[in-house]
């Protein structure tokens, strides 16, 4: 006879993110046609990458090809390790002041020598399509019209495209980082669908860490520390969201595999949802930075 876990097992459903932003690529693609045929450009999204930090230039190519796939023109700007900061920000504020640029990313982490907060303020707010403004920052904390930052917007997307039921609901965050954490808070405590929960944003600091994330009805670890959250951390039928995402040495061809900040196979036994990585959150943060451009796009062309 199977047990209790078994049965929860049988009904857990991946939240699949890949599947969700293909389907929303679909959208957009419908969209930049219906553009394009009206006579005006796409949207254009320009990446500045600092320095070779090997996964920051594996992002950067992702984002390429996303824009290829939904007929953004894209433009990546690549500036040696050496580059004063400067001269970077002479470049953001070059950028800043061409009309033909909708969205502007510079690829984090920067070099030690060059200040991210300069950086990301130095950006236009309406080609903020990172969300990391302090003007988008504002606007969402105070629940206005804003460019959100692109993991957390997947991530409500995800929710939503899944009907996910939150209103009412716990949500705890393991995390409190400007990019992650603490935005999903603010949207997850909102007013609206998803949102309207009761959150708890928890930290490396927090006493009892693990028994914030057993009373969670959704749960999203943002942590950054591989499979910290395990199946006992979970309360039987909840949904959760793995934001992390990290190279461990293994014995495989490629030296590694890729784990979440979840233990997938023992919380995959309690909870009601929960996302793989890879293939979950990943694919939903490069779509919230499509969305963002279009809508950067829009608003230009709209007014």
């Amino acid at each position: 006879m199977p047990t209790f876990a078994d049965k929860i097992r049988l009904t857990t459903m991946l939240l699949k993110g890949k599947q969700v932003a293909d389907q929303i690529k679909v959208e957009i693609v419908e969209e930049v046609t219906a553009i394009v045929n009206k006579g005006v450009r796409p949207p254009h999204l320009v990446a500045i990458l600092v320095g070779e930090d090997g996964a920051s230039k594996t992002y950067v190519k992702n984002k390429e090809l996303a824009c290829e796939k939904v007929g953004f023109s894209s433009t990546l700007i690549r500036l040696p390790e050496s580059t004063s900061e400067e001269d970077v920000l002479a470049k953001i504020e070059e950028i800043n002041n061409d009309d033909g640029i909708d969205g502007l990313i510079v690829q984090l982490p920067l070099p030690k020598h060059i200040s991210e907060h300069k950086v990301t303020q130095a950006i236009d707010p309406t080609k903020d399509v990172d969300g990391f403004h302090d003007v988008s920052v504002g606007r969402l904390t105070k629940g206005q019209d804003t460019f959100i930052s692109a993991t957390p917007y997947g991530i409500i997307q995800l929710l939503e495209r899944y009907e996910i039921e939150t209103s009412g609901k716990h949500c705890v965050v393991i995390g409190r980082s400007n990019i992650v954490g603490r935005p999903m808070s603010i949207l997850m405590s909102r007013s609206g669908n998803p949102g309207n929960c009761t959150v708890t944003l928890c930290h490396s600091r927090t006493v009892d860490l693990a028994s914030y994330a057993k009373s969670a009805d959704i749960l999203i670890v943002a942590l950054g520390i591989p499979e910290f959250v395990t199946g006992d951390m979970v309360k039987p039928g909840a949904t959760v969201i793995d934001v992390g995402i990290t190279r461990v040495d293994a014995d495989t061809p490629r030296g590694y595999v890729l784990k979440g900040d979840v233990e997938f196979e023992s919380a995959e036994q309690v909870a009601g949802y929960i996302t793989p990585v890879p293939g979950g959150v990943g694919p939903m943060t490069i779509i919230g930075l499509m969305q963002n451009t279009l809508k950067s796009h829009n608003l230009k062309f709209s007014n």
